[in-house]
């Protein structure tokens, strides 16, 4: 059944196997679809697609192929001129009216009824597509929790479905990450963790199976290391002015950092814009609220692998400017650099989806003094990743492979 959607997905680069078909004729053989498109959609997504990074490539294979069949009513034109011009109420009364319990198929048949028989704007009411008012279909009224918004804008987020919006995300590789993407990313840090002089006490089956094999059959147990959050993690966060732009992706970030369980042990510290011999404890870099940068690399060994999360972006006065410390002439990449040295295993996660900016040849000028990129010299230094859901995965690789 569908075969040639098979063959479409495996074209589009999903890994279907024929076992997942096999999979799937068998759910649809008991009625887990529900008898509806979008249940048929959801069961072979459910079924067929084996990442979140996959969604996109599926969702195109499934428009593509089954394009003839309509899940919502194409909305005219006018309808959204009326829509986005409302000329008063018929019969506003703000209360809600209340209709039977409806599926969405019949909802999405309504709305076809409506707009054949609908011919100038409404506004008010329960039948019409309108704004205000109670109807289920249009916006801006009280709404129906089983209604269909057309237009307008969400406010009481109760519609089911939007009108001529197909609200997929976009989960492709080099997607900027959310917090679920994040967890995944960290929860691989597993295959990495492991003491390698702990005694063998967890049972090793693919070796059992191997030694029993190359053992004429005769049962010979093998046992393996069990594995330890034994990865030491510091975490440096630039924190403030151009990082604002990134506030909801750091959260996430830092979300997930310390909900993971995969750390023996976990510091996070932050900075603005540049390490210099201060580093703070909270993200407002707070005056009195830090710690000394001398005392973090006296106390934290080698052994701790460091992530550096920052745009790479500032003045380059701010990355290249001496000041003395002590008795040392020090400037930010001095700092930057010497966190780097003691801490080998380090790569610099940044937020920013382009990389590099060039503001600061529009706030200096092209050849002056500073007509250089703060960020190109960064890039040059470390191991820099734009933060991506791929590129997260190869930063952690390079960060923990080589243990």
């Amino acid at each position: 059944m569908f075969l040639d959607f098979f063959y479409l997905l495996r074209e589009k680069g999903l890994d279907v196997t024929p076992t997942d078909w096999l999979t799937l004729t068998e759910a649809l053989d008991k009625g887990l679809a529900g008898n509806s498109f979008t249940g048929f959609y959801r069961l072979c997504r459910a079924v067929l697609v084996k990442s979140e990074s996959l969604y996109d490539k599926f969702d195109q294979a499934f428009l593509e192929h089954f394009k003839g069949i309509a899940e919502m009513p194409e909305i005219p034109p006018e309808f959204y001129q009326w829509l986005a011009n409302p000329r008063g109420s018929e019969s506003m009364d703000g209360q809600k009216h209340q209709s039977p319990y409806r599926t969405a198929e019949q909802i999405e048949q309504m709305l076809r009824e409506r707009i054949g028989e609908q011919t100038c704007q409404h506004n008010g009411g329960t039948y019409w597509v309108g704004t205000g008012g109670s109807s289920n279909f249009g916006n801006s009224g009280a709404g129906q929790e089983d209604g269909i918004r057309v237009g307008g804008q969400g406010h009481y987020h109760a519609a089911m479905r939007v009108a001529g919006e197909r609200r997929f995300r976009d989960f492709s590789e080099d997607q900027v990450l959310g917090l679920r993407q994040y967890q995944m990313a960290f929860r691989r840090l597993r295959q990495f963790s492991g003491e390698t002089n702990a005694a063998k006490t967890e049972l090793d089956l693919d070796a059992t199976i191997q030694a029993t094999s190359d053992n004429a059959g005769k049962l010979k147990i093998e046992y393996k290391r069990p594995r330890q959050n034994t990865v030491k993690l510091l975490l440096l966060i630039d924190s403030g002015g151009s990082m604002d732009e990134y506030m909801a992706v750091v959260t996430a970030l830092f979300q997930a950092v310390r909900k993971s369980n995969h750390f023996q042990d976990l510091k996070i510290y932050y900075f603005h814009n540049c390490i210099h011999d201060r580093l703070y404890t909270d993200p407002t870099c707070t005056p009195g609220k830090w710690v000394e940068s001398e005392s973090v690399l006296h106390q934290l060994d080698g052994n701790y692998k460091m992530i550096i999360l920052g745009d790479a972006e500032m003045a380059p006065y701010e990355l290249l400017n001496y000041r003395y410390y002590g008795q040392n002439r020090m400037c930010g990449l001095d700092w930057f650099q010497l966190f780097q040295k003691h801490y080998p295993h380090n790569v610099w996660l940044n937020p920013s989806t382009g990389g590099r900016s060039l503001w600061h040849d529009d706030y200096w000028g092209v050849g002056s003094h500073y007509d250089l990129s703060t960020y190109d010299i960064l890039n040059d230094k470390f191991d820099m990743y734009l933060l991506t859901v791929a590129n997260l995965e190869k930063a952690l690789k390079k960060l923990l492979v080589n243990r």
